[in-house]
């Protein structure tokens, strides 16, 4: 299956979500731990300044650290900048705030998409660019919305799974651009599926895997995958 021979015009795109709940449990967490500033740059590390600035303000914080894209965040939420460009003396706490893999917080954001198409794959036969992945035997194979340009890295291809429907399934081959390739075996998967990536279900601290795939860290993943998808606050 080669990305390119697949549209996906009009089809779905990933979405972020973002759990006002999460939120404000963490932030109450942090705060008891000593915290008194929030970090709202680069629009709340991806899971909107906006967002974060009011639980922070819901659970008794009172200051931030702050941008120039998230200033107006702040002041809107009653924040207090931040004494120092880098909260010296905040005991800023990001990870746990944004539920990072071992803060002992929940997960703030997660990340899901469509199934866009599903095809039979036999033995033998590649996917994605380049063919690096090659099916050891008769499958099927669903083409799914998110791919580098949505924080979705390259270096997860083979080395990571998603959630369908209670079921963890491999991404094989490379991941492309807007789309990756994910090996459903004998699963009963239809087009416009729900795949989980991370934050959720059997994938609720697959962030860290993803770290350890790319190199990167939680913040810097989830923050990219905030910056470039649609993302959406829920209770």
């Amino acid at each position: 299956m080669d990305p390119t021979t697949l549209s996906t015009h009009g089809a779905s795109a990933p979405l972020a979500r973002v759990s006002r709940t999460a939120l404000e449990r963490n932030a109450r967490r942090a705060r008891e731990r000593g915290t008194t500033a929030v970090d709202l740059r680069r629009d709340g590390w991806g899971h909107g300044a906006d967002a974060v600035a009011r639980a922070a303000a819901a659970v008794g914080l009172t200051h931030a650290v702050v941008d120039a894209t998230s200033a107006a965040a702040a002041r809107e939420a009653g924040l207090a900048p931040a004494p120092g460009a880098d909260a010296s003396g905040s005991n800023l706490d990001a990870a746990l705030l944004f539920g990072f893999p071992g803060s002992g917080g929940t997960p703030v954001l997660s990340l899901t998409a469509p199934v866009l198409s599903v095809k039979e794959l036999r033995a033998g036969e590649g996917v994605s660019y380049g063919y690096i992945h090659r099916a050891p035997a008769d499958t099927r194979v669903a083409l799914v919305a998110g791919g580098y340009a949505e924080g979705v890295v390259r270096a997860l291809g083979s080395r990571v799974d998603v959630e369908i429907a209670g079921r963890l399934h491999p991404i094989v081959g490379r991941v492309a651009m807007d789309v990756c390739v994910v090996d459903l075996g004998d699963a009963d998967v239809s087009r416009g599926a729900t795949v989980t990536y991370f934050g959720a279900g059997l994938r609720r601290d697959a962030i860290a895997e993803w770290a350890a795939a790319t190199g990167l860290s939680a913040a810097e993943l989830v923050a990219a995958v905030g910056l470039h998808v649609r993302r959406e606050v829920v209770e």
